[in-house]
């Protein structure tokens, strides 16, 4: 039984976090950078490392990821989008195991991450390292959302500690 729930527990924060991003595509933000947005699915991948193994949260990551690209965006956008969700996998899961850093410190520090990988991937693709002019707008941004996903998620953590809906695999 533990892991049927185990599954249906990675299943709906997988659709969870698909739907985040969908919404988001519906919010107006246009901060007139390349690349910067909400992050709302990062709600998601904050409950995923705070309640799931890392391996679990990666399988949780490049699902999200993969089935988000293929229903709303192309190629490039998920080639970007998979660079910033592993560097910033990679980097938040150390700072969750240290246990020295807040959910919200992880959470901005994820979504300067998040940018870094996707510029780092599109100077690549683009063979132009100018492009690198953006690194202080995007972390200007990265800051205040940031710390609304890592408030979002503090207190969807927080109220379903309460619920029957809690589900620890660690």
């Amino acid at each position: 039984m533990k892991n049927t729930k185990k599954i249906v527990y990675i299943s709906l924060l997988i659709a969870q976090a698909m739907i985040l991003n969908y919404m988001e595509r519906l919010i107006p933000f246009n901060a007139g950078i390349p690349g910067a947005k909400l992050g709302l699915a990062n709600i998601i991948t904050l409950v995923s490392l705070e309640t799931l193994s890392m391996k679990s949260t990666f399988l949780v990551i490049i699902t999200r990821t993969t089935l988000s690209a293929a229903m709303f965006g192309n190629v490039s956008a998920y080639i970007y989008s998979v660079c910033g969700a592993l560097l910033s996998f990679v980097v938040m899961a150390v700072c969750v195991k240290s246990k020295k850093v807040s959910l919200i410190a992880v959470s901005i520090i994820g979504a300067l991450f998040h940018n870094f990988g996707q510029l780092s991937a599109a100077a690549v693709i683009i063979e132009n390292y100018k492009i690198g002019v953006f690194l202080p707008f995007l972390i200007l941004i990265a800051i205040p959302t940031g710390l609304f996903v890592g408030t979002c998620s503090k207190g969807l953590l927080s109220y379903l500690c309460r619920t029957d809906l809690y589900f620890k695999e660690k």
